[in-house]
C-alpha cells in the first residue's frame, strides 16, 4: 500500500467522542512493558540482521565449550526495533574453529542458521536475527533458542547437554502492543462501529494517561504523518509483509517520524495525548485493509488483534 502524496483531511467531519474518560481515574501511574519495543521515543532502528555466511567446505574445530553466552532482549518483534542478538564466547583445544548457530523453535526444528569459520578461543562473536526463516517468509509467533556447536555435526546427533551445544530461548512476535504503559480498552462510546453523527468510529479507543510511549504495533513506512483538526497529530504505517494499514491519531506531540520513512515493529512513534477532538488522554487506533487506508480499503475491527498482542506484551 503506497503513500498517494495527498494532503486532504480523511478525517473532515469524523468525531471521536470519548465517553470513558473516568476509566483513567483507576490509573495508579503509568508502567513500562517489557518488550523488545523501546521505552521511550527518542530511539533509532537496530542494525540489520547478520550474513547467515557459506559453511565451510572442510570444517574444524577442537574440543568446545561455551565460555560465555547470552542472548537479549529475550522478548523480539519480527522487523524488530531491537532483534533477537546472541553474544558468546568459546575454549577450544585448537585455535580455530568452524561453527554453527542455529535458530531453533519449540519443536526442535532449525529454522535458520549461522556459519562463521575460524573463530578463536575467548574472542566475543555476536549475531542477529532478523526473524526470517531461511525460505525468506517471517517465523511464528512462538519460543525460539540460539544452539552454538561445530559445523559438520547433524542436528540429530547433537545432544541437548553437550557442552558444544547450547540453548539460549527467547520468544518473538510479529506485532507489538502499541502503548508501553498502564491503558484499558474503551467497549462503550470507543468501540468499532459505535455510532457517530453521520457516520460510525472506525477504530478502538485505548484509554492511557498523556505522555505513555507509543509504539509501532508493524514496522513498514510510514504513509502519512502530520495533524488534522479531529484527529489530532495523527500517523498512518504501511505494515510491512502484511495487507494492513495502521493509524495512531491524538498524539500529544507530532510524531517524530516524517512521511516516507522506515519505521521497525516496537519503535517510538510518539506519546498519548488528547490532541484534536478527544476528550480524554487515549490512543485512537485504526487497521485498514487492502489496497489501504483511503486508497480504497476499508477499516476493519482492530479489537481481538489489540487483545491478542496486549496478552503476551
Amino acid at each position: 500500500m503506497r503513500s498517494n502524496g495527498f494532503v486532504r483531511s480523511p478525517w473532515a467531519g469524523k468525531i471521536c467522542t470519548v465517553a470513558a474518560a473516568a476509566l483513567l481515574t483507576s490509573f495508579a501511574g503509568t508502567a513500562s512493558a517489557t518488550t523488545g519495543g523501546a521505552p521511550t521515543p527518542g530511539g533509532t532502528p537496530s542494525a540489520k540482521g547478520s550474513p547467515t555466511g557459506p559453511p565451510s567446505t572442510e570444517p574444524s574445530a577442537g574440543t568446545l565449550s561455551i565460555t560465555s553466552a547470552q542472548t537479549t532482549p529475550r522478548k523480539s518483534f519480527y522487523f524488530g526495533f531491537r532483534y533477537p542478538r546472541l553474544s558468546f564466547t568459546i575454549q577450544s583445544t585448537q585455535p580455530q574453529n568452524d561453527l554453527q548457530v542455529d535458530v531453533v523453535n519449540s519443536a526442535g526444528e532449525v529454522v535458520r542458521s549461522f556459519y562463521r569459520a575460524d573463530v578463536a578461543p575467548a574472542v566475543p562473536t555476536n549475531i542477529r536475527w532478523d526473524g526470517t526463516m531461511a525460505d525468506g517468509r517471517p517465523a511464528r509467533n512462538g519460543i525460539y533458542s540460539f544452539r552454538i556447536g561445530p559445523q559438520g555435526i547433524p542436528v540429530a546427533t547433537r545432544p541437548a547437554t553437550s557442552s558444544t551445544a547450547l540453548a539460549l530461548s527467547f520468544s518473538l512476535y510479529g506485532y507489538a502492543f502499541p502503548i508501553l504503559g498502564t491503558h484499558e480498552f474503551s467497549l462503550d462510546g470507543g468501540r468499532f462501529g459505535a455510532g457517530r453523527s453521520g457516520h460510525t468510529h472506525q477504530g478502538q479507543d485505548v484509554m492511557a494517561e498523556c505522555g505513555v510511549p507509543l509504539v509501532a504495533a508493524r514496522g513498514g513506512s510510514v504513509q502519512y504523518a502530520g495533524y488534522e483538526g479531529n484527529a489530532g497529530n495523527y500517523v498512518v504505517i504501511d505494515g510491512k509483509g502484511t495487507p494492513y494499514d495502521f493509524m495512531y491519531a491524538h498524539l500529544a506531540e507530532p510524531s517524530p517520524l516524517q512521511t516516507g520513512e522506515t519505521v521497525r515493529t516496537g519503535q517510538p512513534i510518539g506519546i498519548v495525548g488528547d490532541t484534536g477532538d478527544a476528550s480524554a488522554c487515549h490512543l485512537h487506533f485504526e487497521m485498514w485493509g487492502a489496497p489501504g487506508w483511503y486508497e480504497g480499503g476499508s477499516p476493519f475491527d482492530p479489537l481481538p488483534y489489540l487483545e491478542k498482542w496486549d496478552a503476551y506484551s
